[in-house]
């Protein structure tokens, strides 16, 4: 399905974007895969090379021009040319707005927002050198698109990729370059402290299978999310551009471009009491509910 291409995979030692460097590989493409720590960026590369794969690692924290600048090239050096940038890197940082640090947010806004937006730059301008296209795969979470308690840089950092990734489809759709979003959902460490996911989080590092009741709402393991990085990095998908993608245990859904769900005109304008009113009246029951549903581990 890829053979042929070459793909760069940020954050690729572990977790999710281990799964998504060697299912690349598994389908054909050379695989840069990157990670901070060198040891299990090169565990990642040894399994891929082990299963007949081809890949290379490139060590480094993503967040500067110079790191995604050298990933590109690293590609280029070792295989020719680049196809498709995955930009799944990043620093976490769980706090509660008055707990988060200057640093705290720094942090993980750099590694996961100005790391995908270095990469995706380098990356584009490559394919614009190219002239055949290319792929752009950012990586987006469910709390960039909704409420997460005690994410606040994480979630601003994740609502912007996606935001980021409509306008780079927009801007990029002539020269065949298509700019995706997946939002993954999976029982990785980065999970295991939420209420009731730790014990699943375990099993599933023992290779125990995800209970079918969980896998339908949505949790599996990281490798039920990388059939979808394929799929977006291949030539099957060159209509699908623009997308926030969820994908998780037995479930794939698209994510609604934001959208106006209510209207109310006054001639004239509005009167901060005429504003009440229409909040008190006709736009009362259409004010959504952004809050986050517990998770719902029960039932069929």
């Amino acid at each position: 399905m890829l053979d042929g291409r070459v793909a760069v995979v940020t954050g690729s030692g572990r977790g999710l974007g281990r799964s998504y460097a060697r299912a690349l590989a598994a389908a054909g493409a050379s695989v840069v895969v990157n990670d901070l720590d060198g040891d299990v960026a090169e565990e990642t590369v040894r399994t891929i090379l082990e299963a007949g794969g081809s890949a290379v690692a490139e060590v480094g924290a993503v967040g500067g021009a110079e790191t995604a600048q050298r990933l590109v090239d690293r590609a280029v050096g070792e295989f020719g040319r680049l196809d498709v940038m995955v930009t799944n890197a990043g620093a976490l940082r769980d706090r509660t707005l008055r707990n988060t640090t200057d640093d705290d947010f720094d942090l993980v806004v750099n590694s996961h927002l100005r790391g995908t937006f270095t990469c995706g730059r380098a990356a584009a301008a490559r394919f614009r050198e190219q002239g055949e296209g290319g792929r752009l795969i950012l990586v987006g979470s469910p709390a960039g698109q909704r409420a997460s308690f005690g994410q606040t840089a994480y979630s601003a950092s994740k609502g912007a990729i996606v935001a980021m990734m409509r306008t780079w489809a927009a801007e990029h759709a002539k020269i065949g370059v298509t700019v995706n979003a997946i939002v993954p959902t999976a029982l990785t460490r980065m999970v295991a402290t939420i209420p009731g996911l730790g014990e699943l989080v375990d099993a599933v590092d023992r290779g125990e299978p995800v209970p079918e009741n969980v896998r339908r709402r949505g949790l599996g393991s990281p490798d039920d999310v990388a059939p979808v990085i394929v799929y977006l990095a291949s030539a099957a998908s060159a209509e699908v551009t623009g997308q926030a993608i969820a994908a998780g245990g037995d479930r794939i859904a698209l994510w609604t471009h934001p959208t106006e769900i209510a209207e109310q005109l006054h001639a004239g304008g509005w009167s901060p009491e005429e504003v009440a009113e229409a909040f008190a009246g006709p736009l009362k029951g259409e004010l959504p509910d952004h809050l986050p549903a517990p998770l719902d581990l029960g039932g069929n």
